[in-house]
C-alpha cells in the first residue's frame, strides 16, 4: 500500500463527500518498513531531520532514510525494543529494551555505555545536546527514574531523579527541563537548580496507565503538551517573579489551554498554533454489538481555553487495526517539515501537509476548475506535478460537457493564449457538437492568426443559418483573416436565391470594401441609402465616382451631402453640383444656401437665382439674404418680391435703392403698422420722412397715438399737436401727452447732468495743469540753449547769467531771445509760436 492516489487509500475520512478540503495528506512508509514489518513488529520509532530509528518487537533497532530504506541495523537484544532516543544533532543514539539493557553509544564515534537492570527498561532519553563533552548525560525510567553522567576517568555516575510512584512511563528531554510520567501524573524537572517545578495529576485515574500511557510532547522550551486518556493540557513554564520565590522553586507551570476529546490519545504533535492528535478509537459492531477497535483517528484541533474547535478529522487504515491497543499507537513529528508518522506494529504511515499540488488535485478531483486554474496561477513558480495549460483544457472540455459553450469558448482566450495548434484543434471540437458559433466570437484576430480555412469555415456555418451574425464577423474580423474571393462568391450565390436581402447587401458592400472594389461597393451603398456610404466616400477618396450620383445622396442625407460636397469643392466644383442640380430646385436651394452660409461670395454668380429659390422654398431666410449679399441684382429681388408682394422684403428693397417714402408708404398702407413706420423713420432720420409720416396719421387717431409715444425723442411733438383737428377723438390722448411732458423733462434732466459734469471736469483739469506748471524744470549741463545752441549752463559758475525757461521745457539764454514787440510784457516761447502749437502760441494768436 503505497499513496492514496496510486494504491490503498490511508486517508479514508469518514466524510468522502464533504466539499472540506483535508490538510494532510498519507503515504505508507514502504521500501525497506514494508521488508522488516513482514516478519517483525514495529514498537517505537524516533525521528530525526536526517533520519529515521525504528524498533522492533524482535529486539532490532534499524536506521531508515525518509523514502524507508534501510541504512544501518542493530541487534540490541532478544526482546521488545521500548525506546529510542537521539540527540539533536543525531549523532548519538540511547537504546532500552523489556529485559532491561540500557544501550547509549555514538553513531559515527566508538563511545558506547551498556547496563543492564533487573526490570524492564521503558523509556530512555538522552541530553539533547549530548554531542558537547560537558553534557554527557542521559536518564533511564523503569521503577526509578535514574540520571547517568560522566564524569572522572570517563565514569558513568547515576543518581535517582524520582522514585516511588510507580513504574516511569514516559520522559521528554527539551534544553533543561526533563518532563516525565509515572502511574501518578506528570512532573517537571529543572535541570540547572535540579528543582522539580510541578506536578501535574492525571484525571482519569480508572485507566490503566500500561494500557491507556501518557503522550508528552515539547512544543518549545517552555511549552509541554499533555495527552492522557481522553484530556489534553498545554502547560507554560514561566519565570517566578523575584519577590515570590521564598523557598519555592525559581519557575512555575501554568495551564493555559486544557480540553477533553472524544477518544482515548495515542500521540500528541503541534503544528503551528494547532495540534495533531493521534487517537484510538472505539466502537460497537453492528453484526455481533460487541465493542471492537476501529481505524485510528489523526485530528487537527484549535486549542481553546477550556474547549477545542475541531480543524479536520481523518480516519486511517492501517494494517492490523482490529487488533491493535491503545499502547500500539504512537505519533512522531519531524520539526520543521511538518511530517508526521504514524507507527502501529504492522504499519507505519506518514502524514504531511498538503502543498499547492495536492491542493489542485483536490480542486480537479472536487471538479472546481476555475479555482484549481487561479490557484496555478498564482504559484506556478512552485507546482510541479500540474501545468497551468492542462488544467485548462481540462475545464474548457468539462465546461463543454456540462453544456456551457459561450463559457467554454470565452475561457479559450485565456488557457490556449498563442498556441494556434490548440485553437485550430479546438475550433474542430466546436464543430464536431455543432457551437462554431460560440466560439466564433473569441477566435485570435492577431497575434496569433488561425489559418483561412478555420475563418472560413466559421463565416459559411454562420451564413447558412444566421445572415446577421455573419454580416457582425464580417464588419469585426479584418478582411485578410480569410481568402474574400472566396466569401464574396459565396454570398454572392446566396443573393441568388434572395435578391433583396438588405443584410447581404450590406455584407457585400463591406466585402467589395475589403477587396478595394469600391466602385460596387458604393453602389450597393447607394441603393440601400446607407449611413456608412459617405464614410466610404471621405475613407477611399471616391469622390470621381459620384459626380453624376449628387442626386441620390442628397435625397439620402442632403446635410450630410451638402457638408461633405462643400468641404470637397476642389475634388467636385460648385458650377458642377449646381448643374447636377439644376432638376431638383429644392436641392440646389439646400446646397446654395449652405454654401452662402459659409462664404457670402464663392457663390456669387448664382446671387440672382437664389432670390427665386428663396422666394420659392425659403422665405424665412429671404430678407437676410437680401441684407448679406452685396451681388444680388436689387431690381430684379425688387420685381420678385412684388409679384410675390412680400411687403416686408420690399419695404426693404427699396430702402436700400433709396426710394424710402414709398417705402415708408406702403409700411403705412400695406402693414398698417405705426411702430414699424416709426422705427422705419428712426432708422432712416429724414425729417421729409417724418413729415410724411405725421401727414398719413393726422387723421387716424390710432396712428396719432402712437405717434405721440414715440417721436417725443427725434420730433417735435408740437409740430404734430397744432395739426390735430378740433374735436378729434385719440385714444389715450392724456397718457401720451403726460408720457411727452416726462420725456421732455427727462431731457432737460440729463443736460442739466451733463453740464455739471462737464464744469467739474474742466475744473479738475484747469487745477491739474495749474500743478503741473507749478512745478520745478531740472536745468543741468546737457541742456542746452535753443537759439545758439551752446550749454544753457555757463562754464563758470561764479559769473552771473540768466535764462529763461518756458512750460513746453525749451530753454533760452535771455540774452539770446528776441525783444517783444507786442505791448504785452507776455514772452512766448518762438520755437512753439512759429510751428503754432503749445501754450505759448494760443496765448500769442488770442492777443492778435
Amino acid at each position: 500500500q503505497e499513496t492514496r492516489t496510486n494504491e490503498e487509500s490511508t486517508d479514508e475520512s469518514e466524510e468522502d463527500e464533504s466539499e472540506e478540503e483535508p490538510k494532510l495528506k498519507y503515504e505508507r512508509l514502504s521500501n525497506g518498513v514494508t521488508e522488516i514489518l513482514q516478519k517483525d513488529a514495529a514498537s517505537c520509532m524516533t525521528v530525526h531531520e536526517k533520519f529515521l530509528a525504528l524498533g522492533t518487537h524482535y529486539g532490532k533497532v534499524y536506521l531508515l532514510d525518509v523514502q524507508g530504506n534501510i541504512t544501518q541495523k542493530f541487534d540490541v537484544s532478544p526482546v521488545k525494543i521500548n525506546q529510542i532516543s537521539l540527540d539533536e544533532s543525531g549523532e548519538h543514539m540511547g537504546v532500552c529494551s523489556e529485559d532491561g539493557k540500557v544501550q547509549v553509544f555514538g553513531l559515527y564515534s566508538a563511545e558506547e555505555f551498556h547496563e543492564t537492570f533487573d526490570c524492564p527498561i521503558k523509556i530512555v532519553a538522552v541530553h539533547p545536546h549530548f554531542v558537547r563533552s560537558h553534557f554527557k548525560q542521559f536518564v533511564t525510567g523503569g521503577k526509578k527514574l535514574l540520571l547517568y553522567e560522566r564524569g572522572w576517568m570517563n565514569r558513568w555516575k547515576p543518581s535517582v531523579l524520582h522514585e516511588g510512584e510507580g513504574n516511569i512511563r514516559n520522559v521528554k528531554w527539551r534544553g533543561h527541563l526533563i518532563a516525565w510520567a509515572n502511574n501518578m501524573g506528570v512532573k517537571i524537572l529543572d535541570m540547572i537548580s535540579k528543582q522539580r517545578i510541578t506536578n501535574v495529576p492525571r484525571d482519569d485515574i480508572s485507566l490503566r496507565p500500561d494500557m491507556y500511557p501518557c503522550s508528552l510532547c515539547w512544543k518549545d522550551n517552555l511549552t509541554l503538551i499533555i495527552g492522557w486518556g481522553n484530556s489534553v493540557k498545554i502547560c507554560s513554564v514561566k519565570e517566578r517573579h523575584a519577590s515570590e520565590m521564598r523557598d519555592l522553586p525559581n519557575r512555575y507551570v501554568e495551564i493555559v489551554f486544557q480540553f477533553d476529546t472524544e477518544f482515548y490519545i495515542s500521540g500528541l504533535a503541534p503544528l503551528c498554533d494547532q495540534l495533531v492528535i493521534l487517537s484510538y478509537v472505539k466502537e460497537i459492531s453492528e453484526n455481533t454489538e460487541v465493542e471492537c477497535c476501529a481505524r485510528p483517528r489523526l485530528d487537527i484541533v484549535q486549542p481553546l481555553p477550556e474547549s477545542c474547535e475541531e480543524i479536520s478529522s481523518d480516519a486511517l487504515t492501517v494494517r492490523g487495526f482490529q487488533e491493535n491497543e491503545c499502547r500500539d499507537y504512537h505519533l512522531e513529528y519531524s520539526e520543521g517539515e511538518s511530517l508526521f508518522y504514524i507507527i502501529s506494529p504492522r504499519d507505519v504511515v506518514v502524514a504531511k501537509e498538503r502543498d499547492q499540488d495536492d491542493h489542485i488535485d483536490w480542486l480537479l478531483e472536487k471538479k472546481k476548475y476555475e479555482e484549481a486554474l487561479m490557484a496555478a496561477e498564482i504559484s506556478q513558480k512552485t507546482i510541479k506535478k500540474h501545468k497551468i495549460l492542462d488544467i485548462g483544457l481540462a475545464y474548457i472540455n468539462h465546461l463543454v460537457e456540462k453544456g456551457e459553450y459561450d463559457l467554454a469558448a470565452r475561457k479559450c482566450q485565456k488557457i490556449l493564449g498563442k498556441n494556434t495548434e490548440l485553437w485550430e484543434f479546438e475550433v474542430y471540437k466546436f464543430k464536431e457538437i455543432g457551437q462554431l458559433k460560440a466560439i466564433s466570437r473569441y477566435l485570435p484576430r492577431r497575434d496569433p492568426v488561425l489559418k483561412p480555412l478555420i475563418y472560413e469555415m466559421v463565416l459559411h456555418e454562420f451564413l447558412e443559418s444566421d445572415y446577421e451574425g455573419f454580416a457582425t464577423l464580417i464588419k469585426e474580423w479584418p478582411g485578410d483573416l480569410y481568402n474574400n474571393t472566396i466569401i464574396v462568391q459565396a454570398v454572392v450565390d446566396h443573393l441568388k436565391k434572395d435578391p433583396q436581402n438588405r443584410t447581404l447587401l450590406r455584407t457585400l458592400a463591406e466585402l467589395y470594401t475589403y477587396d478595394q472594389r469600391y466602385g460596387r461597393a458604393l453602389e450597393i451603398y447607394l441603393t440601400l441609402r446607407h449611413k456608412d456610404v459617405f464614410q466610404l466616400i471621405h475613407k477611399h477618396n471616391l469622390f470621381s465616382s459620384i459626380r453624376d450620383k449628387i442626386v441620390l445622396l442628397m435625397d439620402f442625407d442632403s446635410e450630410k451631402a451638402v457638408d461633405m460636397l462643400l468641404d470637397n469643392e476642389d475634388k467636385i466644383s460648385i458650377d458642377r453640383v449646381v448643374e447636377e442640380l439644376e432638376n431638383r430646385p429644392e436641392l440646389q436651394h439646400v446646397y446654395l444656401h449652405k454654401l452662402f452660409k459659409r462664404d457670402h461670395h464663392k457663390g456669387q454668380r448664382y446671387h440672382e437665382k437664389q432670390i427665386s429659390l428663396y422666394a420659392e422654398y425659403d422665405r424665412p431666410n429671404l430678407l437676410p439674404f437680401l441684407r448679406d449679399s452685396t451681388h444680388c441684382p436689387l431690381e430684379k429681388a425688387l420685381e420678385i418680391c412684388q409679384q410675390r408682394n412680400f411687403v416686408e422684403e420690399t419695404v426693404y428693397l427699396l430702402s436700400r435703392m433709396g426710394n424710402s417714402r414709398s417705402a415708408l408708404k406702403m409700411i403705412m398702407e400695406e402693414l398698417q403698422d405705426v411702430d414699424k413706420a416709426i422705427e422705419f423713420a428712426k432708422e432712416q432720420d429724414d425729417g421729409e420722412l417724418w413729415e410724411d409720416l405725421i401727414l398719413y396719421s393726422i387723421d387716424k387717431p390710432p396712428f396719432i397715438t402712437g405717434l405721440l409715444n414715440n417721436i417725443g425723442t427725434h420730433v417735435d411733438p408740437i409740430l404734430l399737436i397744432h395739426r390735430i383737428k378740433e374735436g378729434m377723438e385719440i385714444p389715450n390722448l392724456r397718457d401720451s401727452l403726460v408720457k411727452i411732458l416726462q420725456d421732455y423733462n427727462l431731457q432737460i434732466l440729463l443736460r442739466e447732468g451733463c453740464k455739471k459734469i462737464l464744469v467739474a471736469d474742466s475744473l479738475s483739469l484747469l487745477k491739474k495743469m495749474h500743478r503741473t506748471q507749478m512745478k520745478g524744470v531740472l536745468v543741468d549741463e546737457e541742456n542746452i540753449c535753443e537759439s545758439c545752441l551752446s550749454p544753457i549752463l555757463p562754464s563758470d559758475a561764479s559769473k552771473s547769467f540768466n535764462v529763461v525757461v518756458f512750460h513746453c521745457r525749451h530753454m533760452f539764454h535771455k540774452e539770446c531771445l528776441p525783444v517783444s514787440n507786442t505791448v504785452s510784457p507776455v514772452q512766448f516761447c518762438n520755437i512753439c509760436s512759429a510751428k503754432h502749437r503749445g501754450p505759448g502760441s494760443a496765448i500769442l494768436e488770442m492777443k492778435k
